[in-house]
């Protein structure tokens, strides 16, 4: 077998990098494509998201309420909103950026990959009358008031209106994962593409 001159090796070990790179940013770039698109279709066929998106006159498919009404109206969203569009738009603008130089062992590309933290969609989905706190963190934590919960024609939702002396109702919210566990499912997903 013949070897190659020291100077011809030294070349290829420059210049294979380059060459390669391309092919290496493609394919990562096919696959952060096939995991966002997973993550996006996870987040719309989960029951708490298809439950507010179906608005006033959904039903408690999440098993938080325990069927006395829906997030939609429980929560006291106004008829007609779409609360988890900031999510949804948060989640579409997730992007890959390839850095300039690979600093790992042999040859590939870097990258980041931007997403978004569980704070932050925290921080774009606020309680319609309960400013600074999360509707979305109080799916995880849970969200007072179901006792006095009347579902009747009214409020913002159109569907539910709050007591607000009177407990008509046993019962408490049923907390369920939803972002944090999401996101960081997810942010482990990408870290896998390296």
């Amino acid at each position: 077998m013949a070897i190659l001159p020291f100077d011809v090796q030294n070349a290829l070990k420059r210049q294979a990098p380059k060459a390669l790179r391309r092919s290496f940013e493609k394919e990562a770039k096919r696959r952060f494509k096939e995991i966002k698109a997973e993550m996006i279709k996870e987040f719309l066929s989960n029951p708490v998201t298809q439950e507010i998106m179906g608005g006033p006159s959904a039903t408690n498919i999440s098993g938080t309420l325990g069927g006395a009404t829906n997030l939609f109206a429980f929560i006291g969203f106004n008829a007609g909103e779409q609360p988890v569009g900031p999510i949804l738009n948060l989640l579409e603008e997730i992007t890959i950026t390839y850095n300039k130089e690979y600093k790992g062992k042999g040859i590939g590309v870097s990258f980041n990959v931007s997403l978004p933290t569980a704070e932050d969609i925290f921080a774009i989905t606020p309680l319609p009358w309960a400013t600074g706190r999360s509707w979305a963190e109080g799916i995880e934590r849970g969200i007072s008031g179901l006792g006095y919960l009347v579902r009747k024609s009214g409020g913002r939702s159109g569907a539910a209106v709050q007591s607000r002396v009177n407990k008509v109702r046993s019962g408490r919210f049923q907390n369920q994962p939803y972002i944090s566990s999401f996101i960081k499912r997810y942010k482990k997903r990408f870290e896998e593409l390296k």
